[in-house]
């Protein structure tokens, strides 16, 4: 499966506000499936466990079998990735901008920078 690919998957299985809830609810530590369906009590088991899927075809949880027991745990490696492929460049790219507005603000104004009230005109 391609890098692209990957992205796609994680895209999707974040664009949905019940999946995001389950990571949220993962944060904290690995969870049973039992346990994630009484803390979503409003959907039935079959959601919760279609939901999982999606999670864990993304890669965003490893599921770990114990006995009857099915444990889901947080991986925050592909957010980690996606940070670093889309959101840190982007968000660097409007912090330099921000800086250069800053510094066309306080060339036109000196004053403004240096603390002082500039009289309105």
């Amino acid at each position: 499966m391609s890098t692209e690919e990957k992205f796609d998957l994680i895209f999707k299985a974040l664009g949905h506000r019940m999946r995001r809830q389950l990571l949220d609810l993962l944060v904290d530590g690995p969870r049973t499936t039992g346990a994630l369906c009484e803390a979503l009590a409003d959907i039935d088991r079959c959601t919760v466990m279609m939901h999982l899927g999606v999670l864990e075809k993304a890669g965003l949880i490893a599921v770990e079998r114990r006995g009857r027991e099915r444990w889901n745990h947080l991986d925050a490696l592909p957010i980690h990735d996606l940070q670093q492929r889309w959101i840190g460049p982007y968000a660097a790219h409007a912090v330099n901008v921000l800086g250069q507005l800053r510094d066309v603000v306080e060339e036109a104004q000196p004053d403004a920078a240096n603390g002082r009230k500039i009289p309105q005109r």
